[in-house]
């Protein structure tokens, strides 16, 4: 809608009476739009529009609107110039005047050259104190911090968005969001009275660089929201305070991110006070303070009023909840495994990391040049694992950084071997930070050979000091370290140049920065495990400290929020892998610092023997410990034998085994596991966790069924366990987000063994071509008894493949194609592989937009087929077109014993010839009809007959 102003995108000039029309036209809604008049009445005065008698006429009106009323009349009398004065300083006093910015974008309001030459001054504390807000943050999160203060990216040159799962309140998939501006929209709300979306995710999977690209794009205006403030919270900075600190709300808002200039009368804080809505916050690293939930606080009460002073966990607290600025809106950040109660959460948001797409966008930043491009993606397809490993960002981070090294100091393209695992990813991380620390800019070196050694034995002093104040930090829970801890520990302003270090955003009275952290909390873990292995001092059993030791400092908090946090309302066991994760990270990092991959290099640091001491205690006491959690996990009978569902705990200790490259323990790993069906879904397996998982399952010379459902474990997953598939008669990989190229993977491995029984996959990205490969897995495995296929992309040529294959198969039974797109064709292929079929029993082929068309041959071939037992067409488009067709089949009395049509087309005229029918009918149990179209009334005419079920 253009109101007279001009053509869209044009500056020409205006009609005589355009701009007056627009005032008169949209009055009410500029007099409830305005809230605040002084920065207006200040400019029409300085521009000389309005005069003093002009002011005290309208400060003499009695109620805000009225004001507002009396300042358009002046205005209007004014003249047509005046009139768009009074526009261009709500377009320009942007903050100020927020909420009147899409009415200006509707109405195509560009300011007259002659217009933008009056000059304006924001004197509203309000907008100011926005502006000022917008520049911090902008100023704040422009880069991204790289190996040292020198070494900074552009955050919108490297930034990339990752895979972000919707999930309800019960932690059940919704899909995935297409980008980052969907984060704040209404897709996914599960609660509309709270406040709070909760982004959870594993270590490095990008949750603090989502919040600062959240930041940065409000800096900029960019940000879908009316927010007019953005405040933004590290939760570890909540752990520096002291039990007794006090501080008030307006205190910390301001304190921790900056004062509003000029705001004697406090305008800004009762603005937000009246305006809660206009405020958003984040909170990155919720799991880091759950220790920190003392049992102090226990008995301090809520804080309802914003002028009263807390303890600023308390005062977080009830930000979270809602007691204190009830209506801002607020992300969350934590770990994926600390639960919050649904009652608090508005919407949730699971990270994955980057899909193939997005490494490949990833590469594309990282490396202008293509040629470098392909080298890397060549090394990355050739090792799974590695590419498995890049598919969390901060890994991937590390090992492109390490990748532009290698080539810029050393003329080479290639990772070493020992640096694809964890381990060898941060101890490539290491050796890039002390090689840039150590050595002149790249730019004056020669191109020189790689030695680590020589690197390390070259930094160990500065790295030696740093390892010892992660160490120290991990065994109090620390993450923020003052200048004393830093100092004690023997670091110096030179070691801080190495890059593992950065200043926290707080200073001290004298400008310089107060506190450090790691650039990375995982970083920390590996420090400190590094810190544990070069201890020549301590005895060899303290490797073990967190292992066997580490308890939780503090009782189980009562506080409000923190009753919500699951995992914080258990009392920590003697389990060693039930531990903090950042604590799993360091006993991880450990084990691979201690492996013979890695002797070579440590050796250099730590005496052979003791090493050698070290890797002899650690691998006797993963041995035991393992044996010790697959004794004490339930067993029961199913159907495939002797199952057993594993904790995530067993995740831990399969990677642990696998950084310390220890084959015995493998071998002593796989004799242990007894059941032949293991459980593993909703372990929060990821792609890099499946070469831990083939590790030891290459060693079990018994079959096997493995059920990984519900999982992070993808196409580079797949390509991991490429050599267990031989030993697995149960393949369950249902939500997963694997794609055809898994499909070709599991269809070479399991033709060539024909051992598999089960094969779940369903809820993945499989299309017609993974379809056949399934067909083919089908027709060539002989003892396939089960298939889950449903909710991919198959559609009818697909459905035809499948269907095909079944039709061959005299070992299926059991088909599942719930929620794909096969259609009345798909239908026709599967009436035709129905036909007097030997073996199978279960059919579904629900919403798969199937009409009475489709519905009528599969009923014809129905009444050929006597195995038949279970048939769903629930969701489907089936009319009472089908009715009589079905009818027929139900007086063949064929031995189907369920039939489910819930949620069709059917009316009171279809549901009559199947009631007909199953008096010549005993033996079907149930029709299932519910949510066909048919009215209590009429669904009451069919009371007697009890097997047709309406609710």
């Amino acid at each position: 809608m253009n109101m007279g102003l001009r053509e869209e995108g044009s500056p020409t000039q205006v009609g005589k009476s355009s701009i007056l029309q627009i005032l008169t036209q949209h009055r009410e809604l500029l007099v409830s739009g305005v809230k605040s008049i002084q920065c207006i009445l200040d400019n029409l005065l300085q521009s000389d529009f309005f005069c003093m008698e002009d002011i005290e006429i309208i400060q003499h009106t009695t109620t805000k609107s009225d004001q507002v009323r009396k300042i358009l009349d002046l205005v209007q009398c004014k003249g047509e110039e005046a009139c768009e004065y009074f526009i261009y300083i709500l377009y320009k006093v942007y903050d100020a005047y927020i909420d009147l910015q899409p009415w200006l974008k509707e109405i195509n309001y560009k300011p007259r050259d002659s217009i933008q030459k009056i000059n304006i001054v924001n004197t509203d504390p309000i907008s100011r104190y926005c502006e000022k807000l917008r520049l911090e943050l902008g100023r704040d999160t422009c880069f991204i911090m790289s190996y040292a203060q020198r070494d900074e990216t552009l955050l919108e040159d490297l930034y990339t968005d990752t895979l972000m799962e919707l999930l309800n309140d019960r932690n059940e998939s919704l899909g995935f969001l297409e980008s980052i501006d969907q984060l704040l929209t209404e897709q996914g709300v599960f609660n509309p009275q709270a406040d709070t979306i909760y982004v959870t995710g594993d270590a490095g999977m990008g949750k603090s660089i989502l919040l600062q690209k959240l930041q940065n794009l409000w800096s900029k205006r960019e940000l879908q929201t009316d927010a007019m403030f953005f405040f933004k919270f590290r939760c570890r900075m909540f752990t520096t305070f002291k039990e007794t600190d006090e501080i008030s709300l307006r205190d910390l808002l301001f304190k921790h991110n900056c004062y509003p200039d000029q705001d004697l009368d406090d305008e800004v804080f009762n603005y937000m006070l009246r305006f809660p809505e206009k405020i958003f916050f984040t909170f990155d690293g919720y799991d880091e303070i759950q220790g920190d939930l003392d049992v102090n606080l226990m008995n301090m009460p809520e804080v309802l009023s914003p002028e009263e002073r807390a303890h600023p966990l308390q005062l977080l607290i009830n930000l979270l909840c809602g007691k204190l600025l009830k209506g801002s809106q607020k992300v969350l950040t934590a770990r994926t495994g600390t639960e919050v109660q649904s009652r608090v959460i508005r919407k949730k948001v699971s990270l994955h990391g980057f899909s193939q797409a997005h490494l490949q966008t990833y590469i594309a930043l990282h490396f202008k040049e293509q040629e470098h491009r392909n080298l890397v993606w060549v090394q990355l397809d050739a090792s799974p694992h590695l590419c498995g490993l890049c598919s969390t960002p901060l890994f991937c981070w590390i090992v492109f950084k390490s990748f532009k090294y290698l080539h810029i100091t050393h003329d080479r393209f290639e990772l070493p071997e020992t640096s694809i695992t964890l381990t060898g990813i941060f101890f490539l991380l290491c050796e890039v930070s002390l090689s840039r620390w150590a050595l002149p800019p790249p730019r004056l070196l020669k191109r020189s050979a790689r030695c680590t050694s020589e690197t390390f034995k070259a930094g160990l002093r500065p790295l030696a000091a740093v390892a010892k104040l992660a160490l120290q930090g991990m065994e109090r829970g620390s993450f923020i370290f003052n200048q004393e801890e830093i100092t004690a520990c023997g670091i110096t302003e030179e070691d801080l140049l190495v890059g593992f270090l950065r200043p926290v955003s707080h200073y001290d009275a004298c400008g310089s920065a107060a506190t450090f952290e790691f650039l990375h909390i995982t970083l920390q873990s590996f420090l400190a495990a590094f810190s544990l292995a070069l201890d020549d001092r301590a005895s060899v059993s303290s490797i073990l400290k967190f292992f066997t030791e580490w308890k939780r400092k503090r009782e189980t908090s009562c506080l409000p929020f923190a009753s919500c946090i699951r995992d914080s309302a258990k009392p920590r066991g003697k389990d060693p892998f039930k531990s903090n994760e950042h604590i799993q990270f360091t006993n991880l990092f450990l084990c691979g610092l201690l492996s013979k991959a890695h002797a070579g290099v440590m050796e250099h640091m730590v005496p052979p023997l003791l090493l050698k001491k070290k890797r002899a205690l650690l691998k006797s006491y993963l041995s035991s410990s393992m044996k010790s959690h697959l004794c004490g996990l339930p067993h029961y009978d199913g159907d495939e034998g002797r199952r057993v569902h594993v904790l995530p705990n067993f995740l831990w200790i399969l990677r642990c085994i696998f950084e310390i490259g220890s084959k015995s323990v493998a071998q002593l790993t796989a004799k242990g596991i007894t059941a032949k069906f293991i459980k593993m879904g909703y372990c929060n397996v990821f792609s890099g966790d499946c070469t831990a998982l083939n590790f030891v399952l290459q060693h079990r010379q018994k079959l096997l069924g493995v059920d990984m459902d519900n999982n992070n474990i993808g196409d580079y997953g797949v390509k991991q366990l490429k050599p267990s598939f031989s030993k697995m008669t149960v393949v369950r990989l249902c939500v997963n987000q694997i794609s055809d190229s898994s499909i070709e993977v599991l269809a070479e491995e399991l033709c060539k063994h024909k051992v598999v029984e089960v094969l779940g996959l369903y809820k993945n990205n499989i299309t017609d071509v993974g379809a056949k490969l399934v067909a083919q897995i089908i027709e060539e495995c002989p003892k396939l008894r089960v298939v889950k296929i449903g909710s991919n992309k198959i559609t009818s040529l697909g459905g035809k493949y499948l269907a095909s294959a079944i039709q061959k198969s005299t070992s299926i039974f059991d088909v599942g194609m719930w929620g794909n797109t096969i259609g009345d064709v798909g239908a026709k292929a599967f009436a035709d592989a129905l036909r007097d079929h030997p073996s199978l029993t279960n059919l579904s082929l629900s919403a798969n937009g199937i009409t009475s068309e489709g519905g009528t041959r599969l009923a014809e071939a129905l009444k050929e087929n006597n195995t038949l037992r279970i048939f769903w067409l629930v969701q489907n488009d089936l009319s009472d077109d089908v009715a009589p067709h079905l009818a027929e089949l139900i007086r063949a009395n064929t031995g189907l014993s369920h039939l489910w049509l819930i949620n069709n087309q059917l009316t009171v005229i279809g549901i009559k010839h199947l009631s007909e029918a199953l008096s010549h009918n005993t033996a079907l149990k149930e029709i299932c009809v519910k949510g066909n179209n048919l009215s209590e009334e009429e669904e009451k005419l069919f009371e007697s007959e009890k097997r047709l079920q309406f609710h």
